[in-house]
C-alpha cells in the first residue's frame, strides 16, 4: 500500500525558521558586489568565474535580515549612509542547467526608514552557502529605477 503526502508547497512555506545560536554556529562568508547607479549587475557579468570589481566580504549567518547587511554596507560606504538611500537585493546563484548565473529579486530597505523588508533573512529567501548578493543602492535624489523585468501592463 502506497502512502501519499498531503503536505504542500504553502505548509511547507510556513514552516517557522530554525532560528540560529551565532555563538555556536559558525558563520558563513558572504561575496557582496556592490553599484551605486542604481541598477543590478548583469547575469553575464559573474560568467567564467569573473566577478564585478566592487566586492564586499562579509562574514555572517543565514538568519541575518537586510536591514542587518544594510547597517553593514553602509558602514563601508559613507555616501550611502545618508537617509532615504534605498538598497535593493539580489541573490546571484548559478544555473544548475548551464554556466550561466540568474539574479533572482529578494527585497529593498530604506536607511532611515522601516520597511515590509526589513526582516527578511537570507534563509528564508532560499541562499544558499556559495551564491552571491548583488546590491544596486540609488542615493535619495534619485528615484529607483522601474524594474526592467516587470512589464508595464
Amino acid at each position: 500500500m502506497a502512502l501519499e503526502s498531503r503536505i504542500t508547497q504553502e505548509e511547507i512555506k510556513k514552516e517557522p525558521e530554525k532560528p540560529i545560536d551565532r555563538e555556536k554556529t559558525c558563520p558563513l562568508l558572504l561575496r557582496v558586489f556592490t553599484t551605486n547607479s542604481g541598477r543590478h549587475h548583469r547575469a553575464d557579468e559573474f560568467a567564467r568565474g569573473n566577478v564585478p570589481s566592487s566586492e564586499l566580504q562579509i562574514y555572517t549567518w543565514m538568519d541575518a535580515t537586510l536591514k542587518e547587511l544594510t547597517s553593514l554596507v553602509k558602514e563601508v560606504y559613507p555616501e550611502a549612509r545618508k537617509k532615504g538611500t534605498h538598497f535593493s537585493f539580489a541573490i546571484v546563484y548559478p544555473d544548475p542547467r548551464g554556466k550561466v548565473y540568474r539574479l533572482k529579486d529578494i527585497g529593498s530597505t530604506i536607511s532611515g526608514r522601516k520597511g515590509a523588508d526589513d526582516s527578511m533573512t537570507l534563509q528564508s529567501q532560499r541562499f544558499q552557502i556559495g551564491d552571491y548578493l548583488d546590491i544596486a543602492i540609488t542615493p535619495p535624489n534619485r528615484a529607483p529605477p522601474l524594474n526592467t523585468r516587470m512589464r508595464p501592463f
